[in-house]
């Protein structure tokens, strides 16, 4: 594995559903580690300093931490797990899925229990199962076990367990936790390649919590960095699998997906129209892209103070919001070298043209 696919590895590999963000963080502050000064705000986000032109626009760079997964809900009398489901889930994605259980005593493997088809009435293999009827099983034999021996607890956090893989076609990588372990790492790999440049602004990475469960963390952080401009850097649906393809141009492959809309804003569109300049311009691939429903930091980022012209970059993915997704290197690569090549440009006078 080259130097990005080792810190894609440790970045999906790290365990971090809304409000348990730690192990991500400390990833993120290990990669950007002598490429700014990097500081918290009060909910957890991480945010990395890099000042290009002091008193330039301050050019925030958002992508959020936490991954979609479950919470401990319940144990029962027997030693299953009761669940909540935190951020999106389709109930059907969960069943029979391997998943790792974090305790103050350490990781346990457990599996989504399931009916076996033979146990299934005719009714019952029609209906999507709700999460309040699925459990999971860490092999335990009693509360006792579970409680006891293992250490867990209500509030403690699941996730899947899907390790980073190099598909046959090395481009494509497969993990969990794409959405938006992606974002995260562009924002490492721009200040990577921000470290010696000279830039007209001051940029802000920031590594938000608590996006999947309402963009909390966006709120908080955008609070602090108080943005002339702002980027979210995350995913966006693949539309090139059986059933999903109507045509759209999401597809891996496609380069930057620059979107034109999501449920949580309506991008800036002399924002939007720069960034697209910037691309043909450099020749750097990219499409459109838009998302009728959920919403990207750039929901709460684009409505801080009196506005902040905002846009959303993502990564087209396969099989969001399920124990595993796929990615291809090309999109993360094509993002990065877009939004490195707009900091370069974002200047004071430029900045100045993009609102009345």
């Amino acid at each position: 594995m080259d130097q990005v696919e080792l810190m894609l590895k440790e970045l999906t590999g790290a365990i971090g559903i809304s409000g348990h963000e730690d192990d991500v963080s400390g990833v993120m502050e290990k990669h950007l580690a002598g490429l700014g000064e990097i500081f918290y705000d009060r909910l957890g986000s991480l945010i990395c300093k890099k000042t290009g032109k002091a008193g330039g626009p301050a050019v925030m760079l958002a992508a959020h931490m936490d991954e979609v997964g479950f919470m401990v809900k319940q144990v029962t009398r027997d030693g299953f797990i009761k669940f909540l489901p935190i951020g999106g889930w389709w109930g059907h994605v969960a069943l029979a899925q391997r998943v790792t259980v974090r305790s103050a005593k350490g990781d346990f493997v457990g599996i989504v229990g399931s009916k076996p088809p033979h146990d299934l009435q005719e009714d019952e293999k029609k209906k999507v199962v709700e999460f309040r009827d699925m459990f999971i099983d860490v092999g335990a034999t009693s509360a006792f076990d579970v409680e006891k021996k293992l250490g867990i607890r209500p509030g403690d956090p699941v996730v899947p367990w899907s390790p980073f893989t190099v598909m046959d076609n090395p481009r494509l990588y497969m993990a969990k936790a794409w959405d938006d372990r992606i974002g995260c790492a562009e924002i490492i790999e721009v200040f990577r390649k921000l470290q010696k440049a000279k830039h007209p602004n001051v940029i802000y990475g920031v590594g938000t919590v608590q996006e999947e469960v309402g963009l909390r963390g966006a709120q908080t952080s955008v609070t602090a960095v108080k943005p002339d401009i702002g980027f979210a850097l995350d995913v966006c649906i693949a539309h090139d699998v059986p059933g999903a393809g109507d045509g759209r141009p999401e597809k891996l492959g496609a380069g930057a997906a620059i979107v034109v809309y999501d449920g949580s804003m309506i991008p800036n569109p002399r924002l939007r129209d720069f960034v697209v300049d910037v691309a043909k311009a450099k020749r750097i691939p990219h499409h459109f892209a838009s998302l009728e429903k959920g919403g990207t930091d750039s929901g709460k980022i684009h409505l801080h103070g009196t506005g902040v012209p905002s846009l959303s970059l993502c990564v087209p993915t396969r099989y969001i919001h399920s124990h595993t997704a796929i990615i291809d290197r090309k999109d993360f690569e094509a993002i990065v070298n877009l939004v490195t090549e707009v900091i370069m440009r974002l200047d004071a006078k430029t900045v100045a043209k993009l609102t009345r």
